[in-house]
């Protein structure tokens, strides 16, 4: 030990996105407060996804503030709903909506006349489609939890619960629609995110082609943009041959960490930064 410890408070974090997101980290999150220990004035996610790191880390005053980026227009949507304008319109949706499977194949056929409209749509494909998968050719829950069928992940009063908390801290969280890679070119150097924290979990190269609408991604370039980042990096990746020699190329640290899969697969994944001082040797 080196005299770090993780509050018992936050050994079990629940979710706060309104997302059933593939890939989502919430098990990693005894480590997250480790990584952002001191707080950082910003945490920059550029790969958004469900942003559940980034709404933890928010709300419980972790970091000051957050930007998030996602690139998926798809989920880009209910985020700009969320935190820009339409939080209480998703919210009295979600609540109004009579759950049954003719219901959703009715309004999945539906095509978005506005913004809201698509946010609404993929939040509600998000909840009802197998492991929430949102690209193309994801089924519908079958059995679903316990046999439930396609109930088994919407719970109204929870989803709408989760849109209030992620809209009260809007203040705090800029949501950009684009690509994080090139915003982390583009911006990341500046001199204002030099004391900033970059979580990055980008969609993996395997995993990626079946669980994301945007997989495709330069992995070696983002590994050379993120080593020269100048404030705290850490990335999640899959553990690979090609990725383990990204990190030996570009200098970068490597930690293996156990998770359990949406299927109750326990795997091993890849934890990556510049270096671990900042990691309690219980969890290593």
């Amino acid at each position: 030990m080196d005299g770090k410890s993780t509050p018992k408070r936050h050994l079990q974090r629940s979710a706060l996105s309104p997302f059933r997101y593939p890939g989502g980290k919430s098990w990693l999150w005894p480590i997250i407060l480790q990584w952002l220990n001191p707080k950082p004035n910003i945490l920059v996610e550029p790969f958004a996804g469900g942003a559940n790191t980034t709404l933890a880390a928010v709300s419980e005053k972790i970091a000051k503030k957050a930007i998030i980026i996602e690139l998926d227009l798809q989920v880009a949507s209910v985020w700009e709903a969320v935190l820009n304008g339409q939080a209480d319109w998703l919210a009295r949706k979600v609540r109004s909506f009579h759950m049954t499977r003719r219901a959703v194949k009715t309004e999945l056929k539906r095509l978005p006349k506005r913004p809201r409209d698509s946010a609404w749509l993929t939040l509600l494909r998000n909840r009802v489609n197998h492991g929430g998968i949102l690209a193309e050719g994801a089924g519908l829950l079958k059995q679903g939890e316990r046999g439930n069928g396609i109930i088994s992940r919407w719970y109204p009063e929870t989803l709408c619960n989760r849109i209030r908390i992620a809209n009260s801290l809007k203040s705090r969280i800029q949501f950009i629609s684009g690509d994080g890679l090139e915003w982390l070119e583009n911006n990341g150097m500046k001199a204002r995110f030099s004391a900033a924290a970059f979580f990055i979990d980008p969609p993996y190269r395997k995993a990626g082609q079946r669980l994301y609408s945007k997989n495709e991604l330069d992995h070696r370039r983002l590994f050379e943009i993120a080593s020269r980042l100048p404030g705290r990096v850490l990335m999640t990746y899959e553990n690979t041959h090609e990725i383990r020699s990204l990190v030996t190329e570009f200098g970068f640290k490597l930690k293996r960490v156990k998770m359990c899969s949406r299927q109750n697969t326990k795997k091993k994944e890849l934890l990556i930064s510049k270096d671990f001082s900042w990691l309690s040797s219980r969890t290593s």
